[in-house]
C-alpha cells in the first residue's frame, strides 16, 4: 500500500536558516528508506509565502498568491512510501528527523489515479 507521508511545519520553522545537521539528518533518513525498498519519492517544500493556489469558481480560473488555507502549520514536505501495512508506516513516520517538532501525517493514497513509480 502506497502513502503519503505528509510534513506540517509552523511559519517559525521556514522562517530560520537552513540547518546543516537537520540537512543531513533529512539525507539519511531518505537514505534509510530507500535502503529498506519502501521510498518512491519525495522532498521539501518552499515556504508558504512562494505558493500560488489555483481555484475554478464558476467556470473561471482563480490565482491566488501564497498558501489558501489559513493555518498554523504548512505544508513542509513530503514522500511517498510502499510500506506492507499502516504499522510500518507509522514506525517510518517516527523516525523521520522533524517528528519531534513537527507533525506527520500518515495517510493512504487514493487508488492509482496518477502513474506512481514503484520502490526498489
Amino acid at each position: 500500500m502506497k502513502y503519503a507521508l505528509l510534513v506540517h511545519q509552523a511559519q517559525e520553522y521556514f522562517d530560520r536558516p537552513k540547518d546543516p545537521a537537520m540537512a543531513s539528518a533529512g539525507r539519511a533518513y531518505g537514505d534509510a528508506l530507500q535502503a529498506a525498498g519502501l521510498l518512491i519519492g519525495g522532498g521539501g517544500l518552499e515556504a508558504p509565502q512562494t505558493a500560488t493556489t489555483v481555484t475554478l469558481r464558476d467556470g473561471k480560473r482563480h490565482v491566488h498568491d501564497g498558501p489558501y488555507a489559513e493555518t498554523k502549520e504548512y505544508l513542509a514536505g513530503f514522500a511517498i512510501i510502499d510500506a506492507p501495512n499502516l504499522d510500518v508506516a507509522l514506525e517510518w513516520a517516527a523516525r523521520h528527523p522533524l517528528a519531534g517538532h513537527a507533525s506527520i501525517e500518515v495517510r493512504p493514497l487514493l487508488g492509482s489515479h496518477f502513474a506512481l513509480g514503484t520502490a526498489k
